[in-house]
């Protein structure tokens, strides 16, 4: 193919010495689980444990160089199964061809390399296709980039559509090293190329594409654009680039970088988690919350979790919410914490004297305790004051001679026989001696009385002494 240089070249090379914007990250792959307990903003430590410090001095600049705050924690680039179908036909010289070889090597040095990382793997192509090496030959960086090193051009001919149709059949299966789907490990080619396919690439592309296979397409040159189009994913703002030159291919690489880069917005700060930020991969996170938390609705902030609720406290007795999303541990009246703060052991009220008893505290099996009264009285209803019962029973009614209880805490007092309660209701009288004192008292009214009860008396004497006399001549005869 002649070659050509455009006027335009050195109007436009400052233009290309300028970093190119950063791309947004493919949606293919597979999710990593590194965790970081970082601090989010205004929130609390989590509870991962100490976090590997983000940079928090440099702002992100998106160029992927020294001073973009690319530091490590902050851009790990995404497990790739990563084909390079590289145009080597005639119309590419040896001096350029070295600039294609180097531009690999470069994009290989951004990627992190292993049989569980990135796998990398060759096409080079013109009228023939060559698989340079499979994605399972090489593991480790430098045997890597030393066997891009080593391919050499191949000859006449542009055939892209059957290197793209190779790559799908051969490079990209399991036998040549590429991960199963269960693995979800995105497929990606990047094709390079300076001229028109001299094939079909529409379809093989398309069925590429539908297969899953990530296409990026790199034209030099002479780089027919409808055709990158045709080969490249959408959006095609992303998959096709364009430089005027091999000697500027080089620059593209870390447009790659960028490409290949999971930020990590818990590296960063930028997550927003309350307490904990998760890192998913694929510059992904979700936030979790310290424990005793639980995340809200926002996916972002955290409320405390109402242990107590969840019956996982372990309290003997009562558990208590704290404001802080923690609880404490209390028991019941009767009761005190022991050490374990957790469980309780009876204590004795009645000796401590808080058991408010009028009466008589009486200490229970179970570490409570109830009031009695003494004898003679009885518990009212807020069971620990006492009312009088029974005063006759209590000795402390003032009856002289007898006290009887008439029930409902009363009584009266009662005199024994021959006597008489006098007006004080207590004390007694015998009933001869109010007699005595009635006659004294009313002499005159009872004079009649008293002169008819001396005859009866003396009447009876004469009559008691007759009978006396009878009876001892009685005797004598």
């Amino acid at each position: 193919m002649p070659r050509h240089l455009p006027g335009l070249l050195l109007l436009l090379w400052p233009l290309l010495l300028l970093p190119p914007p950063p791309a947004a990250p493919s949606p293919m792959a597979r999710p990593g689980l590194r965790r970081l307990g970082t601090r989010g903003p205004g929130g609390s430590p989590g509870r991962r444990g100490p976090a590997p410090a983000a940079p928090a001095s440099v702002p992100y600049s998106g160029t992927g160089q020294p001073g973009g705050a690319r530091g490590a924690g902050v851009c790990k680039s995404r497990p790739l199964d990563l084909v390079f179908i590289i145009d080597s036909s005639r119309s590419v010289r040896p001096l350029e061809f070295t600039k294609v070889k180097t531009f690999v090597s470069k994009i290989i040095d951004t990627l992190d390399i292993g049989p569980m990382d990135t796998r990398v793997a060759v096409v080079n192509y013109a009228s023939t296709v060559k698989i340079e090496f499979h994605l399972q030959t090489h593991s480790d960086k430098q045997s890597l980039k030393r066997a891009v090193a080593r391919i050499t051009p191949l000859s006449t001919g542009t055939m892209s559509g059957l290197a793209i149709q190779t790559a799908m059949d051969e490079a990209f299966t399991v036998e040549a090293g590429a991960r199963g789907p269960s693995s979800n490990i995105p497929k990606v080619a990047i094709i390079v190329t300076d001229g028109r396919p001299q094939d079909q690439v529409n379809e093989v592309a398309a069925r590429a594409r539908a297969s899953g296979i990530e296409l990026y397409a790199v034209g030099v040159d002479r780089a027919d654009m409808e055709s990158l189009k045709m080969m490249a994913s959408e959006p095609l703002d992303e998959h096709v680039f364009y430089v005027e030159t091999y000697g500027v291919i080089e620059k593209l690489s870390s447009r790659f970088q960028e490409t290949f880069c999971a930020l990590d917005p818990c590296a960063l700060g930028t997550h927003q988690c309350q307490h904990v930020c998760i890192s998913d991969g694929e510059g992904r996170h979700h936030c979790e919350c310290s424990q005793g938390y639980s995340l809200n609705a926002d996916k972002k902030t955290c409320s405390a979790i109402d242990k107590c609720a969840l019956n996982t406290h372990g309290c003997e007795h009562i558990c208590v919410n704290d404001r802080t999303g923690s609880y404490h541990c209390e028991c019941y009246e009767g009761y005190t914490l022991n050490e374990d703060r957790k469980t309780c052991s009876a204590q004795d009220q009645c000796a401590l004297g808080t058991h408010g008893c009028q009466h008589i505290c009486v200490n229970d099996r179970a570490g409570s305790h109830h009031c009695e009264c003494y004898e003679g009285y009885t518990l009212n209803e807020d069971k620990k004051t006492c009312s009088v019962l029974n005063q006759c029973a209590l000795g402390s009614h003032g009856c002289q001679h007898i006290c009887v209880y008439d029930g409902n805490a009363s009584y009266h007092c009662d005199c024994d026989t021959g006597y008489t309660l006098n007006e004080d209701k207590k004390t007694c009288s015998a009933i001869e001696e109010a007699r005595r004192l009635i006659s004294t008292e009313d002499a005159c009214a009872c004079e009649a009385t008293l002169a008819f009860q001396d005859k009866v008396n003396s009447y009876l004497q004469r009559l008691n002494s007759k009978h006396i006399l009878f009876g001892r001549i009685s005797a004598s005869a």
